[in-house]
């Protein structure tokens, strides 16, 4: 059995869960989410606790139980905390600054790029290097942290572009002296 799938979850006070057949919808303080979850799969509220089992030990089955089980956490966690990610920004003149509901990026292209706020995901610059994606929905998040990376990712020669925090980028050397034998 699936060690994460069988572990239940917690519904924290103030958050709402129902069950309808297959849909699963969390509501909470900071929004509400819903996520379809595959036939193979049932989930059970028992009080303030979510199990999540699976009807036989079919390959696909076992495959989706872990799954599902943590798809229906990070709805919890998600409508509860929410979720962030952070993006830091390297490179002589290289910035990003908040400007009303968008984000100017300036990364070494000759014109500036723009992302702006959804309903889901909110933007934010706190400092000219560094920049935080924010939303209830944890795979939203991590798409839209993954887009704003695409832009400039980091060039392994310089380390210059747009990263993650805490991401380590090996760098590479450069051309050696020529003519050594």
């Amino acid at each position: 059995m699936s060690r994460i799938g069988r572990m239940p979850v917690a519904v924290p006070a103030g958050v709402n869960v129902t069950i309808d057949g297959n849909l699963v919808t969390v509501k909470g303080p900071k929004g509400t989410l819903s996520k379809e979850i595959k036939s193979e799969i049932t989930v059970r509220q028992d009080g303030n606790v979510i199990y999540v089992e699976r009807s036989n030990d079919e390959k696909i089955s076992r495959s989706l139980h872990g799954l599902s089980r943590t798809l229906v956490a990070n709805m919890v966690e998600g409508v509860t905390n929410g979720f962030t990610k952070e993006l830091e920004i390297s490179g002589v003149g290289y910035r990003c600054a908040k400007e009303g509901k968008k984000l100017n990026l300036t990364v070494g292209y000759s014109h500036p790029t723009f992302f702006e706020d959804t309903d889901d995901i909110k933007l934010d610059a706190p400092t000219p290097n560094r920049i935080t994606v924010s939303g209830i929905d944890k795979q939203k998040v991590g798409q839209f942290a993954s887009e704003v990376r695409k832009i400039r990712p980091v060039e392994p020669y310089k380390g210059k572009g747009i990263k993650y925090a805490g991401e380590t980028v090996i760098r590479k050397e450069g051309k050696a002296g020529k003519g050594k034998k």
